[in-house]
């Protein structure tokens, strides 16, 4: 029996998931995050990657055939020829990249998806700056690095990673325009995703009782790896991430790219996945309420009946999608007394902000809607889901799997039976 394994980093944790030749899971670990950060985060990346592996029993560890690894889109680092990192990753939302931005607008197309200060490209840019620069060899990918640790390669890419980094995912190849940047740096090698690169270091084989011949595989993004997961695959079929931030991914025929409102397309196969990200969502309604009383509250709220309060939930200024500004100011008052209509008005508001995104996507050429699939924590609220079916007026279901480590999965075990 041959198992695959796809492993997610995500902004609360790791997690893995193994599934078979069916692609029924045979099981899902998780690594939650512990307060790390600077230099610590590279060490608890690698904690839990081996974390993972650890936890996997050892019957099915001998059987998986091949892993790949998702990872925050644009979360990226700098590594010497050894791979080791030279200074502290930049996260997905790191804005630091904002002072090179009127620098890169003189080189890259106008509109383009690099020129947004949490750009892959943007943040390298700062990164050329800056004194550590110097002890540089490789600019990595959080998913890119992860793998290297397994198959000991390094310079090596997916086109998901890739796309916020300038390379042109219709001819495949980096642009001409990105050339006159001219940093000094070898930019990673670009695979599709799922692309098997090499089998894993037989150090690890052997510590984990891991097959010889277990491959590793490019990787993907988090929110793209939840796309595969839902089962969405006609055009006009999207998904919504509810995770700590909103994630609107819409499978669509035609490619779709403004940086003016955070809006890029991903290449899936054929079609193109376009969309973009908000830094609205979970995060910010776990500042104000537990788990429980998220739960509590939402079974008491009416949710065919829309609440009067219009929010634009942040937890700090900024959002990237559907408003692209920096310095968006959060918008949370009126604050009534009772919670439960606190509650009722963040949630009907993150529901508007959705609406709006997917009403972009679609007035700059993007399929027309026609249904929904919903992953992340926020999946599992009911009212919440009416809410949005109210608003997004298709219908709002479930993805056919929530985790994206079992998209991360599919898309090994896709790739590798190809071969």
């Amino acid at each position: 029996m041959d198992l695959y394994l796809g492993i997610d980093y995500g902004t609360s944790g790791a997690r893995g998931v193994v599934i078979d030749d069916e692609a029924v899971m045979q099981i899902e670990i998780r690594h939650p995050w512990g307060n790390y950060t600077g230099a610590d985060l590279t060490i608890e990346w690698q904690r839990a990657l081996f974390s993972l592996l650890g936890q996997i029993p050892s019957q099915l560890r001998q059987e998986i055939r091949a892993i790949a690894i998702n990872g925050t889109s644009s979360t990226v680092m700098l590594c010497n020829a050894a791979g080791q990192p030279v200074d502290t990753p930049l996260l997905y939302n790191d804005g630091r990249g904002e002072i090179v931005l009127e620098q890169l607008r003189k080189v890259a197309p106008p509109n383009h998806t690099v020129l947004s200060a949490t750009s892959s490209l943007a943040k390298l840019l700062w990164m050329s700056q800056q004194a550590f620069f110097t002890e540089a060899k490789y600019f990595v990918h959080q998913a890119d690095w992860l793998a290297f640790l397994l198959h000991g390669q390094l310079g090596i890419s997916d086109y998901h990673n890739a796309l916020k980094l300038g390379y042109d995912v219709e001819p495949l190849q980096y642009p001409e325009w990105l050339e006159k940047l001219e940093i000094p740096i070898q930019l990673p090698k670009v695979l599709p995703p799922g692309t098997p690169i090499a089998e894993i270091r037989p150090e690890i084989a052997s510590q984990f009782g891991l097959r010889q011949d277990c491959l590793v595989c490019a990787g993907t993004t988090d929110s793209i790896a939840a796309f595969i997961a839902s089962g969405a695959e006609s055009p006009g079929e999207a998904v919504t991430s509810l995770g700590s931030t909103l994630v609107l991914k819409l499978l669509s025929r035609t490619r779709v790219e403004d940086s003016r409102y955070g809006i890029y397309s991903h290449r899936l196969g054929d079609l193109w996945l376009t969309g973009g990200a908000s830094n609205t969502g979970g995060a910010v309604l776990r500042e104000f309420f537990t788990n429980a009383e998220l739960e509590s509250l939402s079974r008491e709220i009416d949710p065919t009946k829309a609440s009067d309060l219009d929010y634009y939930p942040l937890l700090k200024p900024g959002d990237r999608f559907p408003i692209n500004d920096p310095n968006l100011p959060p918008r949370l008052t009126p604050r009534p007394n009772h919670p439960k209509e606190f509650l009722h008005g963040l949630l009907e508001s993150i529901a508007r902000i959705e609406t709006r995104g997917y009403e972009l996507l679609q007035n700059l050429g993007a399929e027309k809607l026609q249904r929904v699939y919903t992953a992340g924590g926020g999946a599992a609220n009911s009212t919440w889901t009416v809410i949005r079916q109210r608003h997004l007026k298709v219908p709002v279901v479930a993805s056919v799997n929530t985790e994206a480590a079992y998209g991360t999965a599919l898309l090994a075990k896709t790739k590798v039976n190809r071969m």
